[in-house]
């Protein structure tokens, strides 16, 4: 059970956020990966999966960088609707400053705390998204070492997928599904379960997707 003291969030809740640097200070950062998607000044949406949050801030993984200072809308699964600016960029990412009032923090403080005491962090599939079995399960893996192995897709999700296989690449490790970046977060018996690096559009999600 991953479990996070609630006490520090609590102390912290009344103080302001007045920049990135006060916030690394003044708030308890908790890993939290949970998908979401994004939207810039450009009115754009984009994919994207937090690395780490606090009532202050969210650092996120994603692929489309928003300029320095730039406005950020975001909607995270289990939080919902957030807003900031971004603060500064990060190796794969960028880094949100929240703009949210004090009651805001404290909503956030209590879904933080509540996602990390229920272990859904770091779920290969997130288990309330839908899982689908592939019309073409055969696909291409390719490990970290640059080899290339045959496997099959048994079943896919916005957020990951379970594959079986002859070789079992070591926990935590980057592989590439077809051509999809994802990391090794389980092993079961008759294979093992991936986390995408980046969700899936839920527009091209379905059974004849090619990943």
């Amino acid at each position: 059970m991953i479990a996070v003291d609630a006490g520090p969030l609590q102390t912290l809740r009344s103080r302001p956020v007045v920049g990135v640097a006060s916030d690394r200070r003044q708030h308890q950062r908790v890993r939290v990966a949970v998908l979401g998607r994004y939207m810039l000044s450009d009115r754009r949406e984009y994919p994207c999966q937090t690395v780490d949050m606090s009532p202050g801030g969210v650092r996120l993984t994603c692929a489309v960088l928003g300029e320095i200072g730039e406005r950020v809308v975001l909607y995270l699964e289990f939080i919902g609707r957030i807003e900031g600016v971004v603060a500064r960029h990060t190796a794969g990412g960028f880094a949100v400053k929240l703009a949210a009032t004090s009651r805001k923090r404290d909503k956030l403080a209590s879904q933080l705390t509540w996602l990390a005491n229920r272990e859904i962090l770091g779920l290969p599939e997130g288990r309330s998204h839908e899982r689908v079995v592939p019309e073409k399960p055969g696909v291409t893996l390719k490990l970290e070492n640059g080899r290339e192995v045959m496997a099959r897709l048994i079943d896919i999700s916005l957020s990951g997928a379970a594959i079986t296989c002859n070789a079992t690449p070591p926990m935590g490790s980057i592989v590439v599904v077809g051509s999809t970046p994802s990391r090794l977060v389980r092993v079961f018996e008759g294979g093992f379960g991936v986390q995408f690096l980046l969700p899936l559009s839920p527009d091209r999600f379905h059974a004849g997707m090619v990943l």
